[in-house]
């Protein structure tokens, strides 16, 4: 029996009463949308996107010199930034283009074979579920999927699905930190010691997590923890990581074979230099981290824990505000919840949508007709309509009581 979750995620209190964190002049965004929709692409502060532009200058004035001499020491100067603010060694990180490159990169370096099974969710993001088939079934093995209550469902139950589903044959759990289509976030201190405990590796996509959680990913103990730096962190685009723990790095490999396959090693590490160099690409937008850390950090006096803390109260207030006005009941308890929160709406009176890929008519007319920008889909696990709004410095309550009156004209015309 799994004992008692308390509460998942530890945030800094905060009081909303005066929003002192509204700072909206810090992004170059379009004044005349609403962009209630941060969590699917992030948005990146106009000072950073300077920063980039001057590491972009440097590179292309000298392009032998910057790759050749400068390059090394400024992803260096990155990774250790990054270490940091991860709470892992800077040696077991490496660069990737995005989360979903992450999961396929584990998966891709998993010695599987026939009969072996992967365990994932039905939360799972859709990508990254397409991954764990593909390389599933190239080696012969097997995906169970665990149907998780939702809505409803609470940490503990979660944890007991989870090891309920566990086999002798299982080799890896892929799992979400935070879920992209329900905004959950997964109990993982409880879930990865114990599923562990059954010899079965654990990988977590926390595409969201990084800038949304405080986190210590040494302490947290996956075998392999994979994150966007683009989306919470506000980093620009491509910008992305892989922490892999020191016994598995070196059977690991980039899904691009280059250079660093045979390069002298010098002050690196093999698996770090594979990484590094898998052909010549725009490397500047990872080199703006130690810029964007100390930057975002100095926006709160409390630092990072100030926005994480201020962007998940603003989150509940808005997933409260919508559920109230709207009839409609929490679908998780609040301790699930950070700078995300989905609701599940009525369904239209005029188009029935199953298809995860299916664009509903409700997200285009909020958009052409409202100036709203926010995260509607179909998911099918179960079949529902899915709200998701997200919660950043540029946003204020005041944005989700205008996407709130513009659900009830809507929904009530049939949409």
């Amino acid at each position: 029996m799994v004992e008692k979750i308390a509460a998942i995620g530890k945030f800094t209190e905060i009081d909303m009463t005066e929003d002192v964190l509204y700072r909206p002049e810090l992004w170059s965004l379009d004044p005349d949308v609403l962009h209630l929709n941060h969590g699917s692409f992030g948005a990146c502060p106009s000072r950073i996107l300077e920063r980039n532009t001057q590491l972009r200058q440097q590179m292309e004035s000298n392009t032998s010199r910057f790759f050749e001499q400068e390059l090394p020491e400024l992803l260096e100067t990155a990774r250790e930034a990054l270490g940091l603010f991860l709470g892992a060694p800077a040696q077991d990180l490496v660069f990737v283009d995005n989360a979903t490159t992450g999961v396929s990169t584990v998966l891709a370096n998993l010695d599987l074979t026939d009969g072996d099974r992967i365990l994932v969710t039905d939360h799972g993001y859709n990508a990254c579920s397409n991954a764990a088939r593909y390389f599933a079934n190239r080696a012969s093995a097997d995906i169970d999927v665990i149907n998780l209550r939702f809505p409803g469902s609470d940490a503990n139950e979660i944890v007991e699905e989870i090891l309920g589903a566990c086999t002798a044959r299982t080799r890896l759990l892929l799992i979400d930190h935070i879920t992209s289509p329900t905004a959950l976030i997964m109990p993982l201190e409880v879930i990865i010691p114990a599923v562990q405990q059954r010899g079965i590796q654990v990988l977590v996509d926390g595409a969201h997590a990084p800038g949304m959680l405080p986190l210590r990913l040494t302490e947290l103990g996956a075998d392999y923890y994979t994150g966007n730096c683009h989306k919470w962190m506000c980093a620009p685009k491509g910008t992305a990581f892989l922490y892999i723990r020191p016994e598995h790095q070196l059977k690991f490999h980039p899904l691009t074979i280059s250079h660093g396959m045979n390069r002298p090693v010098g002050d690196s590490t093999r698996f770090r230099l594979e990484f590094d160099w898998i052909g010549t690409r725009d490397l500047t937008g990872f080199l703006t981290l130690p810029t964007l850390i100390g930057y975002m950090d100095g926006i709160s006096n409390e630092g990072w824990a100030g926005i994480m803390a201020r962007n998940r109260a603003l989150a509940v207030e808005a997933r409260d505000l919508i559920g109230q006005e709207l009839g409609l009941e929490p679908p998780c308890p609040v301790d699930m919840i950070g700078s995300l929160a989905t609701v599940c709406l009525p369904n239209s009176k005029r188009t029935t949508l199953t298809d995860y890929h299916a664009i509903d008519p409700l997200k285009e007319i909020l958009r052409h007709n409202h100036g709203i920008e926010v995260s509607l889909s179909a998911w099918p696990s179960p079949a529902g309509r899915y709200l998701r709004v997200s919660a950043q410095l540029y946003n204020s309550l005041s944005h989700y009581q205008q996407l709130t009156k513009a659900l009830q004209l809507e929904l009530g015309r049939g949409h």
